[in-house]
């Protein structure tokens, strides 16, 4: 771990109990918390005196919610480093997941890497399905794909495209935006089989939803302005989701066939689900 030069960031905004969960799976397998900066979108329920609890390399507060794209941001430049892993408050890591997950950029020649994830109800033991996945699937790699819930990112792609988006109103599309750019740039990115974290699902969009009287299906109301600063159309932008989506799906298909699972997966009425 000294060997690597790495920083963490996440932001918060209320939901403290899966922050919790975070930081204990981070301290149970080795994390130095002197190397994670944690950003507050101005929290209510107690986020920040649980924060003041902790040895961080940096805690931010802000005075009003920015949205995750100005607290990723505030949160990387916070604490500079080789790598900068950027995720969200409620997942779950696992042992040596971020040897793995560097070891896994740097062997494969990508600057973005994210670890393989299960999203869902925690129903399941973790720790014995991280042992098992990762000797069925060791070595695999899922290229020109990364997920926002979780990503290393190394320091030379902040040169080269900039940081992520700092508008609040997006409320969400900050990693596709970033995506985009990245892959606009031929940024080698990809998933690793190496390293897994247990992703309960989007707690804090969910809340969000909650908070704005949305359905639990509804998109947050900033799909215009994603558009906008993709500089797509409407059309342009559902057939590039729709390839994407057609990719993920052959992705899936190949590992499922090759290993009997997949780098991305959900729980699902108590059974995985590869996606």
């Amino acid at each position: 771990m000294k060997k690597i030069d790495y920083a963490i960031t996440f932001a918060c905004y209320n939901q403290v109990e899966y922050t919790k969960q975070c930081i204990d799976s981070m301290i149970k397998h080795g994390v130095d918390l002197s190397r994670v900066v944690v950003v507050d979108n101005n929290s209510s329920d107690g986020t920040r005196d649980y924060l003041d609890t902790l040895p961080l390399g940096g805690k931010i507060y802000n005075k009003t919610n920015l949205g995750c794209g100005v607290a990723w941001n505030q949160g990387a430049l916070a604490l500079q480093a080789k790598w900068t892993i950027v995720m969200n408050n409620d997942i779950l890591v696992s042992e040596n997941w971020i040897e793995n997950l560097i070891h896994a950029a740097e062997k494969n020649n990508v600057k973005m890497i994210s670890p393989s994830m299960i999203e869902g109800e925690l129903d399941y033991d973790f720790e014995d399905f991280v042992s098992q996945s990762k000797e069925k699937m060791k070595g695999a790699l899922r290229s020109n794909v990364w997920h926002a819930v979780c990503v290393a990112i190394h320091d030379t792609v902040w040169q080269e495209i900039g940081y992520f988006q700092p508008v609040p109103l997006l409320l969400g599309y900050e990693d596709t935006l970033f995506l985009h750019e990245a892959l606009r740039a031929k940024i080698p990115c990809a998933f690793t089989s190496d390293s897994w974290i247990h992703h309960y699902g989007s707690m804090t969009q969910k809340l969000m939803r909650q908070e704005r009287g949305l359905s639990a299906k509804s998109d947050l109301p900033n799909r215009r302005l994603c558009l906008k600063h993709l500089r797509m159309n409407w059309i342009s932008r559902k057939l590039y989701k729709m390839d994407k989506i057609n990719r993920e799906k052959e992705h899936s298909k190949k590992e499922v066939q090759d290993y009997g699972m997949s780098m991305l997966g959900a729980r699902v009425n108590g059974q995985f689900v590869w996606r």
